[in-house]
């Protein structure tokens, strides 16, 4: 079904491997970022999608207590995503670019397991500790795997505040502040489910894909603290810093 990009994928990968004295290691490496380097039309313009998102997420707000009626406010919305060059899609082209390109290489080095060979050509699977096509037997790649992925989506949250501004009454304030407070629960839960699922996936899948995702992980926080900075990284960085305070105090 993917055959028409794990065939370039894999002829890509032989190639890198010849080209790295046989390294495998390395021509993964290499692979992941020429495959980041290719994304990159539609992964900058997405980041600084999200970025003006977030940006107008006040302006979003002060919408939502304006309109009550559900098609006057989508109307607005959109108006103001079309005055501010904003496409709210955007983001979701590089993850779905992602998974495909994810999904490929897991074929990939499927294929390999079962064939033993590239393309005709038999690697050498040895790379530093592992054996690229077995799980990582001394959970390393796992474990940096989840903590980039971790801090990677700390970095795509924007800062929650409770801030409830001119409420019309008590019970309104309550009311609103127990939203925003299950809002965040919420987030953060997303937040730290993400590496954990990745934890657990990159214990059973090949080393060599362990190793592609961390690199690309990393690329990506690289990538994102460019072009929008570190996002919600200081907020729950700080978080956790006076909770640690609260513990040692």
């Amino acid at each position: 079904m993917l055959n028409f990009i794990t065939a370039p994928i894999t002829s890509l990968l032989v190639w890198l491997y010849q080209l790295t004295g046989q390294n495998l290691g390395l021509a993964i490496i290499a692979l992941t970022l020429i495959i980041r380097a290719v994304l990159l039309p539609i992964t900058i313009p997405s980041i600084k999608a999200v970025k003006k998102m977030q940006d107008l997420k006040p302006a979003l707000d002060r919408l939502k207590k304006k309109h009550t009626d559900k098609t006057k406010l989508m109307q607005a919305q959109a108006a103001l995503y079309k005055q501010n060059g904003v496409n709210p899609s955007a983001g979701c082209l590089p993850q779905i670019a992602q998974i495909i390109v994810l999904i490929a290489l897991y074929q990939v080095f499927i294929n390999f397991i079962q064939s033993g060979q590239f393309d005709g050509v038999r690697p050498n699977m040895n790379f530093l500790w592992l054996n690229l096509s077995q799980p990582d037997p001394f959970y390393v790649l796992p474990v940096l795997a989840g903590v980039s992925q971790l801090v990677f989506s700390l970095m795509m949250q924007s800062a929650v505040k409770k801030d409830v501004k001119d409420p019309k009454n008590k019970e309104a304030k309550k009311k609103e502040e127990n939203t925003l407070e299950m809002a965040q629960q919420i987030s953060q839960q997303m937040v730290f489910m993400m590496p954990l699922m990745t934890v657990v996936i990159a214990l059973k899948f090949p080393s060599g894909l362990a190793l592609y995702w961390v690199i690309t992980t990393v690329f990506s926080a690289v990538q994102q603290y460019i072009f929008s900075g570190p996002g919600g990284l200081i907020y729950y960085g700080n978080q956790l810093k006076a909770r640690l305070q609260g513990l040692n105090g």
